[in-house]
């Protein structure tokens, strides 16, 4: 409950409250880090991603790079001209400033990453494809 509490007081110090930033599907995000970067008007964020069984994350792009490195579970990614993925515990992937992507478990289980930007601070962390 406490941690629970603290990531929940980060989040909204942060501004990165849910009224913010899209639902992605029903993932549980914990964001662990926001800090200045050395590049002018962008940040460093790091998010513990959790996905329940047969959980989905709808295309979607961020105004930086990502990278995702899995924690548990196997998951597909879909990135937008280069097709799916398949990653598991222990495996990372890079995703490009802008280009459009969805995720899946793939395994019978949940599954989880810890997912990296580095983003512009003037724009939302998740754009939804169109």
């Amino acid at each position: 409950m406490k941690t629970k509490l603290i990531a929940a007081t980060l989040l909204l110090a942060a501004g990165f409250a849910n009224a913010q930033q899209p639902q992605l599907g029903n993932l549980t995000r914990t964001e662990s880090l926001r800090h200045d970067h050395s590049v002018p008007g962008t940040e460093a964020i790091q998010v513990k991603v959790d996905f329940p069984a047969g959980a989905t994350a709808p295309a979607h792009s961020h105004p930086g790079e990502e990278i995702a490195y899995v924690l548990e579970g196997s998951l597909e990614y879909t990135l937008e001209g280069k097709g799916a993925i398949v990653l598991k515990k222990g495996d990372s992937v890079y995703i490009p400033a802008g280009v459009n992507h969805s995720v899946r478990v793939l395994n019978d289980g949940k599954a989880s990453e810890l997912a990296t930007y580095l983003v512009r601070k003037d724009q939302p962390l998740v754009k939804l494809a169109k």
